[in-house]
């Protein structure tokens, strides 16, 4: 056999790769890759081994911003520039990049692979390649370079070297726009709580960077006569969803401490437990920045079970964020309200919703909190074992939320638990920022080659369940 026919037989199990696997594979590489080379003593100290480059790299490219090492101490200036564009590639939508490269690795694809791209990249809401993911990185890139600018003469003034001013405000500007949560202090934003440029810089990022492609082109294209009803349903739904959770997560964190007498609340004046609330409900919802000490000691449990609602929910589909989205809490609202009007069919805005978007939304939600359970259930068992300390259930559950819906809160517990622990966090990272639905069918595809036509073609008998 000529050798060059041997070297195509090779690789011809690039081409049976569907979407769903390529974008796992492609994931799975760039974290190994990312990982080796921050565990050289270019990018890091000598504490910084194998391992914590690992679940640092992992960490990065799902934008989740849990660590075990001190990004500002422990990572060279090289370390943090590769941190830096591990939070781009992944900020920008992992799936989109990932299939932008299966265009090129996977020649003479069939029709049904193609349209099947374009499907996965419609429903990640990029809606194309070429022209539109330009199009994404050039808003990214103006957007982030004016957030940097503004923290730099008016934001991070207290930092006298300028140079070490304009890498802080260029990484800090990434990191929030990519809703990742990476500090260059171990104290967050603790230090600029009542600075209301770096609060705003920051809040407006995580916003921008959060709404998704789809709903920022919305906005755009109708920029001259922009009127609301003008916009689609779901740049709409996006935008209300969205204020009624600020709204929700900045009067009820504000409400909660308040009245349960939060330790850290009272430590500060109105206008700073305000602003705080803001700040945090904004955050929760998958930036991972923080302006107050997170701690069972520091915020009620009423305080943290709003904010474990807040990331459970996320951000919106096609943005920076994780989560399970704001569209999907919206529909099952929407199908929860039609179940109590008696009316067979969902509707939003005058307009129906189809039952493949409903179904599809309770998948979400179903498999994300069995996925969320289940790591916690796993923690837990772990407890105690590899030098772990004895952390609460509220504890753990807090911190697997935040490592599924890529957060990057922490109430102390990360760097406490053992290799086992740590490693289940750093699956429910990369689970989370693929998506439940999406590796489940590169799973299942994995495992049911063929039979997912024949399946199409069965008819079943109807029977009624009662529920």
């Amino acid at each position: 056999m000529p050798f060059s026919k041997q070297v195509n037989l090779k690789l011809a199990w690039y081409r049976k790769l569907t979407v769903p696997q390529f974008t796992v594979l492609t994931g799975l590489l760039l974290i190994f890759s990312c990982t080796v080379l921050l565990a050289t003593p270019l990018c890091s100290s000598a504490e910084v081994g194998i391992w914590e480059s690992f679940f640092t790299a992992t960490s990065a490219v799902t934008v989740t911003g849990l660590t075990i090492i001190d990004i500002g101490k422990d990572l060279t200036i090289y370390g943090q520039i590769l941190l830096a564009c591990m939070l781009l590639i992944g900020g920008l939508g992992l799936m989109a990049i990932t299939t932008f490269l299966q265009g090129f690795v996977v020649s003479g694809t069939e029709l049904r692979t193609r349209l099947d791209r374009g499907k996965t990249l419609d429903e990640f809401g990029v809606g194309g390649v070429g022209r539109t993911f330009r199009g994404i990185a050039l808003t990214a890139f103006v957007l982030i370079a004016i957030g940097a600018c503004i923290l730099f003469y008016f934001g991070f003034t207290d930092i006298s070297n300028l140079g070490e001013r304009a890498w802080a405000s260029i990484f800090h500007s990434i990191s929030a726009y990519n809703n990742a949560g990476f500090g260059l202090w171990s104290n967050s934003m603790q230090s600029y709580r009542s600075n209301w440029v770096v609060n705003g810089v920051v809040i407006l990022l995580v916003l921008l960077g959060g709404l998704g492609w789809r709903v920022t082109s919305d906005i755009w294209t109708n920029r001259k006569n922009l009127h609301f009803r003008r916009l689609s349903l779901h740049t709409r739904l996006v935008i209300r969803t969205s204020v009624f959770l600020i709204c929700l997560g900045t009067f009820g964190l504000f409400l909660t401490e308040s009245i349960e007498k939060g330790a850290f609340f009272f430590t500060i004046n109105w206008h700073e437990r305000f602003l705080t609330s803001l700040f945090a409900s904004i955050s929760a919802r998958t930036a991972g920045f923080t302006s107050m000490p997170i701690s069972i000691e520091t915020i009620s449990d009423s305080g943290l079970l709003l904010l474990m609602t807040l990331m459970f929910i996320g951000a919106s589909p096609g943005g920076t964020g994780g989560g399970i989205k704001t569209t999907t809490i919206a529909a099952l609202m929407a199908a929860t309200r039609s179940t109590l009007r008696g009316q067979d069919n969902v509707v939003i805005r005058h307009r129906q919703i189809s039952d493949k978007v409903v179904l599809k939304a309770v998948g979400i939600t179903v498999g994300s909190l069995l996925f969320v359970l289940i790591m916690a259930l796993l923690i837990s068992m772990a407890n105690g074992f590899g030098g772990q300390d004895n952390f609460s259930f509220l504890e753990i559950l807090f911190t697997c939320i935040s490592a599924f819906a890529t957060v990057g809160f922490d109430l102390g517990v990360t760097q406490h638990l053992s290799g086992i622990g740590q490693f289940i966090l750093v699956l429910g990272m990369f689970v989370g920022r693929l998506g439940i639905l999406l590796l489940l069918s590169a799973i299942w595809q994995a495992l049911n080659r063929g039979g997912i036509k024949d399946q199409n073609r069965i008819g079943y008998p109807h029977e009624d369940l009662y529920v």
